[in-house]
C-alpha cells in the first residue's frame, strides 16, 4: 500500500518529539507514557502508523499490535538519529526516515519477541545482577552453543530477515566477534537482568528467551 495523502495513515508522536516536515498533513496522535491506549485507538481507524520516537517507543507499539492480534497494521519508523533498529532493518533516520515512512511500501519482516510477550525492535541484552561483573549460565541459539560459563553480557538483535535474530557475546570494546543466527536465543542462568531496547527489566530471571514470532510484522521502507 502507498500511504501518500492516504486518510488511513496517522503519526504516533511520542512525548518530547517534534513532527517532521514530511509528515505534516497526516493525522497526529500524541502519545504519553502509556502507549497502549493511544495505539489501541489508532489501530481502529488507521491502516498505517508512523512512529516518531526511539526504539523503545517502536517496541511499545509493536508489543501492542502483537497483543491485540493486529499485525496487519503497517508501521513506519521515523527516529531523529540512527538506532539499533535502523541498522537492523536498514532504515534511514531524520528527514529521510519520515519521508520513507510516509511514501514507502510495507513488507513483512520477522517479529522478534520474548517469553514475556514483549516485542524487540532493535537490541536486547542479558546482564549480570546485584553488582556482579559477570553473568553465569549457558546460552544457545537454536541448537548452537553461544556460551557456557561466565560472560560480561549477551547481546541479541533482530536481523530483519530469516531466520530472525542473532546473538553474541561482546568483548572488551563491546564488539561481538562471533554472531550466532537463528530463530531463538535462550538463556539459563543463576540470575540475569533483561534489557529490551534500553528499558531495564524490574526483576531477576533465571531463564529468558527471545524468539521469532509465528507471524511477521509489516514494516514500511
Amino acid at each position: 500500500m502507498n500511504a501518500t495523502n492516504a486518510p488511513d495513515a496517522a503519526v504516533l508522536l511520542f512525548a518530547g518529539r517534534s513532527l517532521p516536515r514530511p509528515l505534516r498533513g497526516l493525522t497526529t496522535v500524541p502519545v504519553s507514557d502509556d502507549a497502549a491506549e493511544a495505539v489501541t485507538a489508532a489501530i481502529e481507524h488507521f491502516h498505517r502508523l508512523v512512529v516518531v520516537g526511539d526504539d523503545a517507543d517502536l517496541a511499545r507499539v509493536l508489543t501492542r499490535l502483537l497483543r491485540s492480534d493486529r499485525l496487519d497494521v503497517e508501521l513506519g519508523y521515523a527516529p531523529l538519529r540512527r538506532t539499533p533498529a535502523t541498522r537492523a532493518y536498514r532504515l534511514p533516520a531524520g528527514w529521510w526516515a519520515a519521508r520513507r515512512a510516509r511514501h514507502g511500501t510495507a513488507g513483512p519482516v520477522p517479529l522478534i519477541r520474548d517469553d514475556a510477550g514483549t516485542a524487540l525492535a532493535g537490541a536486547g541484552r542479558w546482564l549480570p545482577v546485584d553488582g556482579a561483573e559477570t553473568l553465569r549460565g549457558e546460552g544457545i541459539v537454536d541448537d548452537a552453543a553461544l556460551f557456557d560459563g561466565d560472560v560480561a553480557e549477551v547481546l541479541i538483535e533482530p536481523i530483519g530477515a530469516a531466520p530472525g535474530l542473532r546473538a553474541g557475546v561482546p568483548g572488551r570494546r563491546r564488539r561481538v566477534r562471533r554472531w550466532v543466527t537463528g530463530r531463538a536465543a535462550q538463556l539459563g542462568t543463576t540470575g540475569a537482568l533483561v534489557v529490551r531496547d534500553g528499558v531495564y527489566g524490574t526483576r531477576t530471571v533465571k531463564r529468558s528467551t527471545f524468539y521469532r514470532h509465528v507471524d511477521d510484522w509489516l514494516l514500511v521502507r
